[in-house]
């Protein structure tokens, strides 16, 4: 009896022991692949980052095992002496295999957090060091062709305006802000002049800048007191370049003081709310479906350093799960200007309507791109100056 108990324990053991290694490599399996996001503002500031923070939670939908872990505010306002290797260590530490970089200004330290960790894989937004060779094999660049997006603000705006004067409310300047500005007045002078047939001195196109992508109290201009000004001088309709919403804000507020004004907020596809009777549409980000590429390949070992521009599923430019960048209409834009909206962006899409293709001369009258040729994409991603025809600084100097 008692040699009988002994194998039949012996035998329960070794039964034991066999299902712990068989369910050891699924046990492992299901550990989270971890990955993080560095966001230049809030995370719910109905603009630029909380595009993204909804991008990353687009990504714990779609690829399971998946989850995202982040950090925002990290600007020199909201965490003055931290720097991106700093923030990138803590991640790491917490697991993160995948690391996005959501500004511009992350740039250096972002390519200095990815030599450090080679085998962590980085997504620098709106970055080029693929471009310029400065990339290590774990760094990529990914950007969102909101020039579209842009041209189409601008396009509504000139149908809407009723005084000819369309305000641009621009963060700091470089070549991202130059081109996304310029591109909105390529779409409003397309309006004006082609469709609309007015005269093209009939038309003014003001940028001001307020130095960064959001308020910082005492280092940048007010935005809001940038649109008031905008709008208490005759500026019927301004376009924000900026991450926040003070733009459609500031227009509802005159809206109810009985003025007759538009916006047109940026980044975020819910901008427009609670701004219905102002808002003519917002050009926003839709970051989920990119990120879902390089979250797989990450995963897959298919991970490769490259340099992504990707532009609207034309198709349908409000497809959440397939268009990098989208133009929702807003409750405030008049049926016919939609129609004309659905025209014009159909041409685009078809290649039947180009605005980058000369003659277009930049703002100091040196030529841009010369007749009958059009810009291509190096030309356009690093352009020197805003437009001719465009009122405002082309630099910060």
């Amino acid at each position: 009896m008692a040699k009988k108990l002994f194998w039949g324990m012996a035998i329960i053991c070794f039964l034991i022991t066999v299902a712990f290694a068989l369910s050891g490599p699924a046990l492992a399996e299901e550990k989270p692949m971890i990955f993080g996001l560095l966001l230049v503002g809030p995370y719910n500031d109905h603009g630029w980052s909380q595009a993204h923070f909804d991008g990353g939670k687009y990504v714990e939908e779609k690829v399971p095992g998946t989850k995202m872990i982040y950090i925002d505010k990290v600007n020199p306002a909201d965490r003055p002496g931290v720097t991106i290797p700093q923030l990138v260590d803590d991640m790491v530490e917490k697991g993160a295999k995948l690391i996005i970089a959501n500004s511009d200004d992350m740039k250096d330290g972002t390519r200095e957090a990815a030599q450090m960790h080679p085998d962590v894989h980085f997504i620098h937004i709106s970055g080029d060091d693929v471009l310029t060779g400065k990339a290590s094999k774990n760094l990529s660049n990914l950007m969102g062709r909101m020039e579209y997006g842009k041209m189409m603000a601008g396009f509504v705006a000139a149908h809407t305006t009723k005084t000819g004067k369309i305000g641009y409310l621009g963060p700091l300047i470089n070549e991202e802000t130059r081109r996304l500005a310029a591109s909105a007045y390529l779409g409003a002078k397309y309006a004006w002049e082609i469709v609309l047939k007015k005269a093209p001195k009939d038309l003014k196109f003001q940028v001001t800048w307020i130095g960064f992508w959001f308020n910082i109290p005492g280092v940048t201009a007010d935005p809001t007191q940038v649109a008031e000004n905008f709008y208490n001088t005759g500026f019927d309709v301004v376009i924000s370049g900026i991450d926040t919403t003070e733009a459609v804000v500031v227009a509802k507020q005159k809206k109810q003081q009985g003025k007759n004004v538009w916006a047109i907020p940026y980044d975020y596809l819910g901008a427009c709310g609670g701004a219905s009777d102002v808002c003519l549409g917002v050009p926003y980000f839709n970051w989920g479906p990119e990120y879902v590429k390089f979250i797989k390949a990450s995963l897959s070992g298919n991970w490769k350093s490259e340099w992504v521009w990707q532009g609207p599923d034309w198709g349908d430019i409000n497809n959440p799960d397939t268009s990098a960048v989208g133009f929702a209409a807003g409750p405030a834009l008049a049926e016919s200007v939609k129609n004309a909206l659905a025209a014009f962006t159909s041409g685009l899409g078809k290649g039947k309507i180009d605005l980058f293709k000369g003659p277009l001369n930049y703002q100091d009258g040196s030529t841009f791109i010369k007749a009958g040729e059009t810009a291509d994409d190096k030309q356009i991603w690093y352009m020197e100056q805003l437009l001719e025809g465009m009122a405002g600084q082309s630099s910060a100097k």
